[in-house]
């Protein structure tokens, strides 16, 4: 049976609110709900997931703002191109970040309110720094600041060995990921059994689609220290980190030590939660965020 195509596969995936908006080189999947009143709020989700991470939370926000959720490259239903010397895809965190405020303005806004969960988080606080005259707050959920995705670093000599066999690491980074899933993306959740089969299924379907392998890699490839723990001081805006109490992802003594060191930052302890609070305590979750958008009102 003939595989689907990239193209196909977003035809029979996307609902009746998804857009498109080509940005950066990219064909960015995204939703926009709410009234239109400021500010705006941008919800960046963490890596292997997809704008779905945010269908608990992204209705009940929308009634206290306007909430702009989209699909990061490589993942979900936003294109996958790969990069070349004409164009100007890339995947690296700051192209990311470029593109974060490129799509806010794309669609008419010039300063938002991010709301960043686990690699999500990386990006919302990097972009804090980098365009601080676009980013009114800062919402970090379980956010890599102090490991992961933040202080990855592939040692320089070896990116161009790496890159020279893209098809053979790119087929078994592929291997790799389509073993492991199941189980790395349940250990997300603190109780197992609220991340049900056919939820799991359609993240899986989000992620596993077109030559989805090849547009991770090239994220993985340009994966670097970031230093944010050094930079992060220097932040003056408002700020929250929620982490869920229980976890074992980014550990909850790590989003302690981040309330602690990032400037007048408030902080949340949800219960009875892992590394995903949206997915696991949304109505906790929804009147933290809501909270903080009032003080960033006021």
């Amino acid at each position: 049976m003939r595989e689907e195509s990239f193209d196909q596969s977003v035809r029979r995936l996307k609902d009746d609110d998804s857009r498109f908006v080509a940005c950066n080189g990219f064909d960015v999947h995204y939703k926009l709900l709410g009234s239109g009143s400021p500010p705006l709020v941008v919800l960046l989700h963490g890596s292997f997931l997809s704008i779905r991470s945010w269908r608990e939370v992204i209705g009940p926000l929308s009634r206290t703002a306007t909430v702009l959720a989209f699909d990061r490259p490589a993942f979900g239903l936003t294109s996958r191109p790969v990069p070349s010397p004409q164009s100007e895809v890339q995947y690296s965190p700051e192209a990311q970040s470029d593109l974060i405020v490129a799509l806010m303005k794309k669609l008419g806004f010039d300063k938002a309110i991010l709301v960043g969960n686990s690699t999500g988080g990386t990006l919302a606080m990097l972009t804090a720094l980098r365009y601080p005259q676009h980013v009114q707050g800062i919402v970090l959920a379980g956010a890599m600041i102090y490991s992961g995705y933040a202080t990855s670093q592939m040692p320089p000599f070896m990116k161009p060995f790496m890159k020279a066999l893209t098809p053979a690491f790119s087929r078994l980074m592929k291997a790799l990921i389509t073993r492991l899933y199941d189980r790395n993306i349940r250990g997300f959740w603190h109780v197992k059994e609220r991340l049900d089969d056919a939820t799991l299924a359609a993240f899986r379907q989000d992620l596993m689609i077109g030559d989805w392998s090849r547009g991770f890699w090239e994220l993985f490839l340009e994966t670097h220290h970031l230093h944010l723990d050094e930079r992060l001081k220097t932040l003056s805006i408002p700020s929250l980190v929620v982490t869920g109490e229980q976890d074992l992802t980014i550990n909850t003594e790590e989003s302690l030590r981040l309330a602690n060191e990032l400037p007048g930052a408030a902080l949340e302890v949800i219960p009875d939660c892992g590394h995903l609070p949206q997915e696991e305590a949304p109505e906790a979750f929804v009147a933290v965020v809501e909270s903080f958008i009032g003080r960033v009102r006021s």
